[in-house]
Protein backbone atom coordinates (compact mmCIF):
# COMPACT_ATOMS: atom_id res chain seq x y z
CA UNK A 1 0.00 0.00 0.00
CA UNK A 2 0.99 3.53 -0.88
CA UNK A 3 1.72 6.25 1.90
CA UNK A 4 -1.88 8.00 0.61
CA UNK A 5 -3.22 4.79 0.57
CA UNK A 6 -2.88 3.82 4.24
CA UNK A 7 -3.60 7.83 4.81
CA UNK A 8 -7.21 7.11 4.22
CA UNK A 9 -7.94 4.50 5.47
CA UNK A 10 -6.68 5.72 8.93
CA UNK A 11 -9.03 8.96 7.92
CA UNK A 12 -11.98 6.66 7.12
CA UNK A 13 -11.69 4.74 10.65
CA UNK A 14 -11.21 7.60 12.91
CA UNK A 15 -12.06 11.25 11.16
CA UNK A 16 -9.91 13.48 9.30
CA UNK A 17 -9.17 15.51 12.40
CA UNK A 18 -6.30 12.84 13.85
CA UNK A 19 -3.85 13.80 11.24
CA UNK A 20 -1.94 16.80 12.21
CA UNK A 21 0.11 17.16 9.26
CA UNK A 22 1.92 15.33 6.47
CA UNK A 23 5.22 15.41 4.59
CA UNK A 24 5.73 13.78 1.83
CA UNK A 25 8.65 15.75 0.16
CA UNK A 26 11.54 13.39 2.19
CA UNK A 27 12.15 9.64 1.52
CA UNK A 28 9.92 8.62 4.06
CA UNK A 29 6.76 9.98 3.84
CA UNK A 30 5.38 11.00 7.47
CA UNK A 31 2.22 11.56 8.76
CA UNK A 32 1.84 13.59 11.95
CA UNK A 33 -1.39 12.38 14.08
CA UNK A 34 -2.91 13.55 17.78
CA UNK A 35 -1.07 11.77 20.34
CA UNK A 36 -4.23 10.96 22.44
CA UNK A 37 -4.85 8.38 19.39
CA UNK A 38 -1.51 6.78 18.84
CA UNK A 39 -2.76 3.78 20.54
CA UNK A 40 -5.80 3.26 18.98
CA UNK A 41 -4.24 4.14 15.42
CA UNK A 42 -1.41 1.93 15.96
CA UNK A 43 -3.74 -1.25 16.73
CA UNK A 44 -5.62 -0.39 13.53
CA UNK A 45 -2.05 -0.26 11.57
CA UNK A 46 -1.63 -3.60 13.17
CA UNK A 47 -4.47 -5.29 12.75
CA UNK A 48 -6.03 -4.21 9.49
CA UNK A 49 -5.98 -7.19 6.81
CA UNK A 50 -4.88 -4.47 4.50
CA UNK A 51 -2.01 -2.94 6.57
CA UNK A 52 -0.63 -5.27 8.91
CA UNK A 53 2.07 -4.04 10.28
CA UNK A 54 3.75 -6.51 12.61
CA UNK A 55 6.84 -4.96 13.21
CA UNK A 56 7.49 -1.46 15.01
CA UNK A 57 10.76 -1.48 14.02
CA UNK A 58 12.09 1.79 15.68
CA UNK A 59 10.76 4.73 18.10
CA UNK A 60 13.12 7.86 18.08
CA UNK A 61 12.73 11.28 19.50
CA UNK A 62 13.56 14.28 18.19
CA UNK A 63 13.81 17.55 21.07
CA UNK A 64 12.94 20.22 18.99
CA UNK A 65 13.86 23.45 21.96
CA UNK A 66 12.36 26.08 20.08
CA UNK A 67 9.36 25.37 19.00
CA UNK A 68 9.13 23.80 22.98
CA UNK A 69 7.90 20.76 21.85
CA UNK A 70 9.27 16.78 21.65
CA UNK A 71 8.80 14.84 18.19
CA UNK A 72 8.37 10.82 18.48
CA UNK A 73 9.05 9.11 15.83
CA UNK A 74 7.54 5.51 15.10
CA UNK A 75 8.42 3.31 12.16
CA UNK A 76 6.10 0.41 11.31
CA UNK A 77 7.00 -2.33 8.90
CA UNK A 78 5.27 -5.36 7.35
CA UNK A 79 6.38 -7.96 6.88
CA UNK A 80 4.20 -10.15 4.77
CA UNK A 81 3.32 -7.06 3.15
CA UNK A 82 6.62 -5.48 2.77
CA UNK A 83 5.71 -2.18 2.92
CA UNK A 84 6.72 0.69 5.79
CA UNK A 85 5.10 3.51 7.43
CA UNK A 86 6.34 6.23 9.60
CA UNK A 87 3.87 7.88 12.17
CA UNK A 88 4.87 10.83 14.61
CA UNK A 89 3.67 12.78 17.36
CA UNK A 90 4.42 15.87 18.90
CA UNK A 91 4.11 16.77 23.32
CA UNK A 92 5.47 19.56 25.36
CA UNK A 93 8.91 19.54 25.95
CA UNK A 94 8.31 19.90 30.28
CA UNK A 95 11.27 20.78 32.09
CA UNK A 96 12.87 18.36 35.14
CA UNK A 97 9.94 18.71 37.46
CA UNK A 98 7.04 18.13 34.23
CA UNK A 99 8.10 15.14 31.89
CA UNK A 100 7.28 14.97 28.58
CA UNK A 101 4.13 12.17 28.34
CA UNK A 102 2.79 9.74 25.80
CA UNK A 103 0.83 6.97 25.22
CA UNK A 104 2.69 3.36 25.51
CA UNK A 105 2.36 1.22 22.51
CA UNK A 106 3.91 -1.68 24.16
CA UNK A 107 0.58 -3.74 25.08
CA UNK A 108 0.36 -4.04 21.10
CA UNK A 109 4.11 -4.02 19.94
CA UNK A 110 6.39 -6.28 22.10
CA UNK A 111 9.24 -4.15 20.59
CA UNK A 112 8.17 -0.98 21.89
CA UNK A 113 9.15 -2.13 25.70
CA UNK A 114 12.44 -1.31 25.19
CA UNK A 115 12.22 1.49 22.53
CA UNK A 116 10.49 3.46 24.47
CA UNK A 117 12.52 2.68 27.70
CA UNK A 118 15.43 4.12 26.01
CA UNK A 119 13.28 7.04 24.48
CA UNK A 120 12.78 7.62 28.66
CA UNK A 121 16.29 7.04 29.16
CA UNK A 122 18.13 9.52 26.84
CA UNK A 123 14.93 12.45 26.75
CA UNK A 124 12.43 11.73 30.06
CA UNK A 125 9.00 10.95 28.13
CA UNK A 126 6.89 9.43 30.16
CA UNK A 127 5.25 6.89 28.22
CA UNK A 128 1.92 6.17 30.44
CA UNK A 129 1.12 2.84 30.73
CA UNK A 130 3.94 1.19 30.70
CA UNK A 131 5.01 -1.94 32.71
CA UNK A 132 8.65 -1.38 33.52
CA UNK A 133 9.68 2.05 33.15
CA UNK A 134 13.03 2.67 34.05
CA UNK A 135 16.12 3.39 32.85
CA UNK A 136 17.94 1.07 30.01
CA UNK A 137 21.42 2.64 29.27
CA UNK A 138 22.64 5.20 32.07
CA UNK A 139 22.89 4.27 35.69
CA UNK A 140 19.48 4.53 37.71
CA UNK A 141 20.94 7.09 39.56
CA UNK A 142 21.80 9.34 36.40
CA UNK A 143 20.52 12.92 36.71
CA UNK A 144 19.01 14.23 33.16
CA UNK A 145 18.74 13.15 29.93
CA UNK A 146 21.58 13.40 27.48
CA UNK A 147 19.65 13.85 24.24
CA UNK A 148 17.91 16.66 25.13
CA UNK A 149 19.18 20.22 24.00
CA UNK A 150 19.47 21.84 27.29
CA UNK A 151 20.91 19.32 28.93
CA UNK A 152 23.79 19.80 31.43
CA UNK A 153 26.59 17.34 32.30
CA UNK A 154 27.57 16.25 35.51
CA UNK A 155 31.08 17.05 36.00
CA UNK A 156 31.37 14.02 38.06
CA UNK A 157 29.38 10.78 38.43
CA UNK A 158 30.34 8.90 41.49
CA UNK A 159 33.76 10.63 41.97
CA UNK A 160 34.48 9.94 38.48
CA UNK A 161 35.25 12.64 35.80
CA UNK A 162 32.59 12.33 33.41
CA UNK A 163 33.61 15.54 30.53
CA UNK A 164 36.66 14.30 28.72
Amino acid sequence: MTFQEIKELIIQEFGAEVVEAENISGLQPVLTIVKDKLPQIAKFLWSNDKTYFDYLSCITAIDNLKAGIIEIIYNFYSIPYNHHFTLRVETLRGDENNHPKIPTLSEIYKTANWHEREAFDLFGIIFEGHPDLRRILLPADWEGYPLRKDYKEQEYYHGIKVAY
